[in-house]
């Protein structure tokens, strides 16, 4: 057993050591692309570092030099959010390489998602349409984005019945819904914790609020089960639905967040 933790130990110290290797470079790289003049600092007749010099990055950062160029040497030294959000404006990182830089060194941006969403490109909906099995688009209130025939069959017309669709309204708002979900109580308990992980940080976006204050207003179980803080990961798994048509029907749940809007996923039923 001390053997195997001892190798453990030296691969997961190598990993970390090549991930510090990864991050210094990456720095060293995007340092040479930022000009002095950038941030109306002199260029000088003597320099010979392309882009900034490490003393500049360390001052404009306001971290020490000897701490800075620790980084760039891959050396065990631990960097903090903020110290990487400056980083990230210093050296002009975009969105992808900010991203990249947080990752490397193993914190959470506080920054994250807080950007302008860019809008879901067009045929998306075309994408969904592809899809055999009831497929859909959530964003991050839940608010249905684009879906399929399949689904509409599904939920027997839901979510066509709504100028703006939101499952959340429908599964505690909508009395079908408790007809057509098996063992609804069950499943809309869960879902309040897996919205409650969804929104996270973002629960006092102004959307995010009047949809849940709403919700509080309308429905007595959504505002007992919301008041519980409970916090679920969307798993997804068997879902069962009694069909007014088709009778029971099971599926397997799958979840895939889109790459070009974090706050958006893509829900599918395949049948089980």
């Amino acid at each position: 057993m001390c053997a195997t933790n001892s190798s453990y130990l030296k691969a997961d110290t190598s990993a970390a050591a090549l991930r510090r290797k990864v991050l210094g470079n990456f720095l060293r790289e995007a340092r040479a692309h930022v000009q002095p003049q950038d941030w109306g600092l002199p260029v000088g007749t003597r320099r010979r570092t392309p882009g900034l010099r490490r003393e500049e990055v360390a001052q404009l950062c306001a971290i020490s030099v000897t701490w800075y160029t620790w980084i760039e040497q891959g050396r065990d030294v631990s960097i903090s959010p903020t110290v990487c959000a400056r980083l990230a404006k210093t050296l002009r990182l975009s969105r992808a390489e900010r991203q990249y830089l947080f990752d490397l060194a193993e914190c959470a941006d506080p920054e994250a998602d807080k950007a302008e969403l860019k809008p879901l490109p067009q045929g998306l909906s075309d994408c969904v349409d592809h899809i055999l099995a009831p497929a859909y688009i959530l964003d991050r209130s839940w608010n249905v984005l684009a879906r399929n025939q399949a689904l509409l069959d599904l939920f027997a017309g839901w979510p066509d019945c709504s100028s703006k669709p939101n499952l959340l309204r429908y599964i505690f708002l909508d009395t079908r819904a408790r007809d057509l979900v098996v063992d609804w109580e069950r499943r809309a308990q869960r879902v309040v914790g897996e919205f409650r992980a969804d929104v996270g940080v973002h629960v006092d976006e102004p959307e995010v609020r009047a949809l849940v204050a709403e919700l509080q207003e309308q429905s007595p179980i959504f505002a007992q089960w919301w008041g519980r803080q409970m916090v679920t990961e969307r798993e997804g798994g068997i879902r069962e639905f009694n069909h007014p048509k088709q009778g029971l029907l099971v599926y397997q749940q799958f979840t895939f967040r889109l790459a070009i809007r974090a706050d958006c996923k893509l829900v599918m039923l395949l049948p089980h």
